[in-house]
Parts: structure tokens; sequence; C-alpha cells
């Protein structure tokens, strides 16, 4: 799929698991040679010099039988056969190779000796036993024959390590495809959303970390189906609010331009054009500010200043807005002095999207205030309104693009969703808050708080 980089089977989890079971495997495998190559070797020394030993016994014994002597020759043979090769020591007898003077008399005064010893360069395993005190007999065979048995079974041991490794190869592949198959549908899913799908659930088995990462994509899967269903429904709000103010620009032109407007109504015409397009204005500005929020670019120009100015001003506007629309306007402004620092123009336009908000929503005879009071070190600036409120719901998306839009069109007064999402944007780059509850008036309020700015007395105390 594209976006997915495959260079190589190892590359992937499935041929990570298989590398990683060889390697176990491996390392086994290294660490049973390595301890069991000394025990079958020690083991397989051990019980050649127990055999040879016993040869040596058995042999001594039909030595010294009656008549025996005779037979010294066909003893010797029989030894040969087996690749045991017998001496004889004893006084005017040649002393057998590798052995010494004193090891001889050793063997002839009784002592029975069973060691290893290099002769020429070759090492053979001894056994030697006194006869009859006056000679001795010594047999040997070169280590090499008497390890065959260990060889052997290295060899063996070495050919089921192989097996064991293949196994453990061909069970790493398995298991892994087997863990690693929801974390490939996992994947798909992910590239076909990319790619634009949307409403695709990916089942939770697996492992419990492989099943957290399904039901993550599936949550993923319908935040991303809200959200592109909410900024469709912002697309349409906004054509809508866009379309409106046009068409009565483009409406009243036209008028004009056929000299269907008296000339008593051109003033009027005008006025309204000019409305609309104020109206016009404001929103393809307000469409800009989000979109340059979150730029880098953005300018907040902080000051500090006394919000009572700020607010009485705003007050003073709404005042006549609200009276024209047959709407109570109440401003309750706390009477001593409110220091923030933060940017005049930015709170203007906060104060005048939720005034905006709350004439749209307020029936005519039902109340609207505006405030400004001081709380718990902060100052805070809220609109109140008379109209039909907000659900628990609603106040937790009140502040997303389009939410409420979409909730209520067709069923109450909407406007484009663009001023409370500029509001809680602009508050946040503030360093403020927006907050929405039930007012006592009977609708929602809207509040903006912001922290309070040090006095000159604080500033000396300081």
């Amino acid at each position: 799929m594209a976006g997915t980089s495959r260079t190589g089977f190892l590359s992937t989890l499935s041929g990570r698991f298989v590398l990683l079971s060889v390697g176990v495997a491996i390392m086994a495998a290294v660490v049973t040679t390595a301890v069991s190559i000394p025990l079958i070797t020690g083991a397989a020394e051990a019980q050649a010099q127990a055999n040879l030993d016993r040869l040596a016994d058995v042999t001594v014994q039909a030595l010294q039988r009656p008549g025996s002597p005779g037979s010294t020759r066909r003893i010797e043979d029989l030894l040969n056969s087996q690749q045991v090769s017998a001496f004889v020591v004893g006084p005017e007898l040649p002393p057998a190779p590798g052995v010494d003077s004193e090891l001889e008399i050793a063997i002839i005064e009784g002592e029975e000796v069973s060691t290893q010893m290099t002769v020429n360069g070759a090492d053979f395993f001894v056994a030697a036993r006194p006869i009859d005190g006056t000679y001795g007999l010594v047999l040997r065979t070169p280590d090499l024959v008497a390890t065959e048995p260990a060889d052997e079974a290295i060899q063996r041991l070495v050919v089921a390590l192989l097996i064991g490794v293949a196994v453990a190869v061909a069970v790493g592949y398995l298991v892994s495809r087997r863990v690693t198959k929801p974390l490939r549908r996992a994947a798909d899913t992910a590239e076909r959303l990319t790619s634009g799908e949307r409403g695709l659930q990916v089942d939770p088995s697996g492992p419990t970390e492989v099943a957290d990462i399904a039901t993550s994509l599936n949550n993923l899967s319908a935040a991303l189906a809200v959200s592109e269903g909410r900024q469709r429904d912002f697309l349409l709000s906004v054509s809508h609010e866009l379309r409106t103010p046009l068409t009565a620009v483009r409406g009243y032109a036209e008028a004009l331009a056929d000299e269907l407007v008296d000339s008593s109504d051109v003033q009027r015409t005008g006025q309204i054009m000019l409305d609309e397009s104020e109206r016009l204005d404001r929103i393809v500005a307000d469409l800009l500010v989000l979109a340059r929020l979150r730029a880098v670019d953005f300018s907040i120009n902080p000051v500090t200043l006394d919000l009572r100015d700020l607010v009485t001003a705003a007050a003073e506007v709404w005042a006549n807005r609200c009276e024209r629309e047959g709407v109570p306007f109440t401003a309750e402004i706390c009477p001593q002095q409110v220091l923030v620092q933060t940017d005049p123009v930015r709170l203007r336009q906060i104060i005048d999207n939720l005034a905006e908000n709350a004439l749209r929503v307020t029936p005519s005879g039902k109340p609207i205030v505006l405030s400004l009071a001081v709380r718990e070190g902060e100052a805070v600036v809220a609109v109140r309104d008379g109209g039909p409120g907000l659900t628990a719901d609603d106040m937790k998306v009140a502040f997303e693009p389009a939410a409420l839009f979409a909730r209520y069109q067709g069923v109450r007064p909407v406007g484009s969703g663009l001023g409370l999402a500029l509001v809680g944007s602009l508050a946040a780059r503030m360093k403020g808050v927006a907050t929405v509850h039930p007012s006592a008036e009977g609708g929602a309020a809207f509040e903006v708080s912001f922290p309070l700015a040090p006095t000159a007395e604080q500033h000396a105390h300081s």
C-alpha cells in the first residue's frame, strides 16, 4: 500500500519474531553444546579407562591359571584385535614403550596403575597389573579409539540441535503470523482511513496490547467521521451566511442598474447594501482570524487597561442594538478598577461575538446582560441572555466550529458557527478561559476570564 515501507522480511515484525526465535534457539544450542561436549567426552574417557582396567584384570587372571604361560601369545593376539596393545614387563624383559623403570618396578611389586600417557606424540589410555610378584602386564589403547562413541554422541547431539533450530524457525514464523495478523489489519485500516474511507472498524482481537491498538483506531475512525461531519456542516453554514448578504447586495445592485429603484429609495437601498457588505466583511474577517489563530505569526498585542472603559463602550453600542430589537439590555459593571493585560481589540471582538450570539437567540421582551466582575483574582466578562439556553451536551461543544449550528439549524435562529469558535480560540490565545453555564435570566451565560494585572502598589511592595 502507498505510504507503507517494506524493505525486507527482517524489517517486519514477523521477521523479527523469527529472528528472535532463531537467536534464542542458537543461543540454547551453543550453551547446550558447550556444557554437553565436556560431559560426553569425560564420560567416554572414564568408560574407556574402566573397560581397559577390567580387561587388564581379566587378562592377568587368564595368565595366572595353570597351564596358561604358553597362551601368552594367543592372549596378545586377542587384545590386538581389539586395538589394545599388551606388554609384559619384568627382569630380563625389554621395557614397555612409555613405561619408565620406576613405574615398571612399582607394577612388578604389586601396584595397579590406571592412567593416561603420551608415547611418540600419541595419547593412550594405560592399565597395568602385577603378575605373581615377578612380572607385570601393561595394556594400552589409543584415546581416539576410546573416544569414538563420544564423537558419535556429539554428532547426534549437533544434529538434534540443528533440528531444534529449524523447528524454532517454523514455530517462530507461525506464532509471529498469528500475533501480527491483528496488527496488519490495523495497519491496513489506517491506510484506508488515510486514503479517505470512513466508518471503518477493526476487530479488537489478539493480545491485550494489540486489542488496545484496534480499539484506539476504532475511536479515531469515529472521531474522524464526527470531525469531518462538523467540517461539512461548518462549510455549509458559512456558505449560507456568505450567500445571504451576497444575494441581497446583488439584488439591490441589479435593481439600481435597471433603474427600478425610486429616487426617494436610493439612500435606503445604499444603506442596506452597505449593511450587508459590512456583514459580509465581518464573516470573512472572522474566517481569516479563525484560520490564522493557530499560526505562529498571529499577533496578540497586550496592554494594561482598565476593563471598565472597554466594557462600558461596548455596552453603549449593544444597548442601542438591543433597543431596536425590543430586547431589554442591562450593563452590570463593578465600581472598582479592573486592570488586566490583554489585547483590547481582540477582547472587544470577543464581547461583540458573544453579544451578537445572544441577540440572535433572545426573543423580544427577554433580557440580555453584559457584566464585568472580579472573582477569585480574575476579571470576568460575561454575556447572559434569556434565550432558549443550552443543554449539558451543548455546553461541551459550544466553542467548536459549527457544532451548535449542526444541532439547531432549522430549530432556532443560528449563525455561521464562527462566533463562539472565535471566542474560545481568542480567549485561549490571550491566556484567558471561555466557559458557558445556565444563566439566572433563563438562557445561557457565556463568560471569559482573565488574570488581573498587578497594580502599582503591588509592584511597589514586590
